[in-house]
């Protein structure tokens, strides 16, 4: 019997290696710190083109929106302070590039980067650039990168607003003190603090909006004991940050989600929705589309929904059956980005509407579509963005079109 404790033991230990995942994340410390397993570095995992990535394996960091290039979904945040930096790397840049699949989040909806006001502190998961990637860092003083600098692809962003909702998490208000412009809080879910459950004192600004019920109030309607939702701007570069806007109650929160995603949908019916192809099938002319995340869900109940006689409709034949659900497909670039999309689609009949497992970045929606004459972009991993029938499309501002650029 003195065999079996060691076996035992043995077996354990490849049960628990078994659980960890082959990649490095955020439960290993600080992206910086050089980490290793059975004596070799443990790296980051690369997203793979066509492949979506498994969960848990992005890097989260947060910073404030300091810069944006809406069309090519570009961003730079100024990195918050950490106790991993050094005085020599405070507050410097990280410039990064939102993946075709990567989801953005204002007010605890999705939205564009052009929805959320520069100054907006977020919340982001990040992942390596490719090892190719060659375009160059933001211009800094003395040439000094953040630590962070290499995570220049993002796979979400959000603001604080939706970050504490995603968690059920309140500012419990536990002192306000208007002739300092302080309001000390405390983070909590279910009641409780959150982590050690230590008050933070946040500045207030004459300029601080307080949004009650379906209207305003004033910062002398903050009181001790409310749990209110909080955004924020220079956020650790004094102190916990600077309020920007306070949400008091339930009313006020909902009021500001249902805004967004009004905004959201209207957006995504005018551009399409953001997909990459799965299969094409040469001979019988299907294309298979997997849909991406960071979508309204209720907008797919609109791809049953049926049109005879749509609205510029582009085919250069008539669909197998007019009376079934329909769409078209646009060939567009990895930033969504479409060429000309009211010319440039093709389809026609959609023959199967699928809801498969959810993955990150995945809708699980995968729709095929009978094309009436397959274009050069419709290929496996390809991005596209796919209109249903019933969406009237229209030509899109000019620097919102890659048409004439290539």
């Amino acid at each position: 019997m003195r065999f079996v404790v060691p076996v035992l033991f043995s077996f354990a230990g490849i049960l628990a290696a078994a659980d960890k995942p082959a990649f490095r994340t955020d439960a290993e410390g600080p992206a910086a710190l050089k980490v290793e397993r059975d004596g070799k570095p443990l790296k980051w995992f690369q997203p793979v083109d066509g492949e979506f990535p498994p969960e848990g394996s992005a890097h989260a960091i947060s910073g404030e929106l300091i810069r944006v290039d809406h069309l090519e979904r570009r961003l730079q945040l100024r990195v918050d302070r950490n106790d991993s930096q050094d005085a020599s790397v405070l507050d410097l840049p990280l410039a990064a590039t939102m993946l075709p699949y990567g989801s953005i989040w204002y007010h605890g909806a999705p939205a564009a980067l052009q929805d959320i006001p520069l100054g907006t502190h977020l919340h982001g998961l990040f992942y390596l650039a490719k090892p190719d990637d060659k375009s160059p860092l933001p211009e800094t003083s003395w040439e000094r990168k953040t630590p962070e600098w290499e995570f220049r692809r993002c796979f979400r962003v959000e603001d604080d607003f939706t970050f504490n909702a995603r968690q059920k998490q309140l500012w419990k208000i536990e002192r306000v003190d208007l002739k300092s412009a302080k309001l000390t809080a405390t983070l909590t879910a279910d009641g409780k603090p959150v982590g050690k459950g230590k008050p933070a004192v946040f500045d207030l600004l004459s300029s601080t909006r307080v949004f009650q019920g379906n209207g305003f109030g004033d910062l002398q309607a903050l009181q001790p004991g409310q749990n209110v939702l909080l955004n924020l701007t220079w956020a650790t570069l004094y102190s916990p940050g600077r309020i920007t806007r306070v949400w008091m109650d339930e009313a006020s929160r909902t009021i500001a989600t249902q805004a967004q995603l009004a905004t959201h949908r209207d957006h995504v019916r005018e551009h399409g929705f953001p997909a990459w192809i799965q299969a094409v099938d040469d001979r019988t002319q299907i294309v298979t589309l997997t849909l991406f995340g960071g979508i309204d869900p209720k907008l797919f109940d609109e791809l049953t929904l049926i049109d005879e006689k749509p609205f510029g409709w582009p085919l250069s034949k008539p669909e197998d059956n007019p009376k079934a659900p329909k769409g078209t497909i646009a060939v567009a670039r990895d930033s969504l980005m479409t060429y000309d999309p009211v010319n440039d689609r093709k389809g026609g009949n959609i023959l199967d509407i699928k809801k498969g497992p959810l993955e990150p970045g995945s809708s699980g929606v995968q729709v095929k579509v009978k094309c009436d004459m397959l274009l050069e972009g419709y290929r496996p991993r390809r991005i596209v963005r796919f209109y249903p029938a019933t969406w009237k499309v229209i030509a899109l501002p000019q620097e919102e079109q890659f048409h004439g650029r290539e």
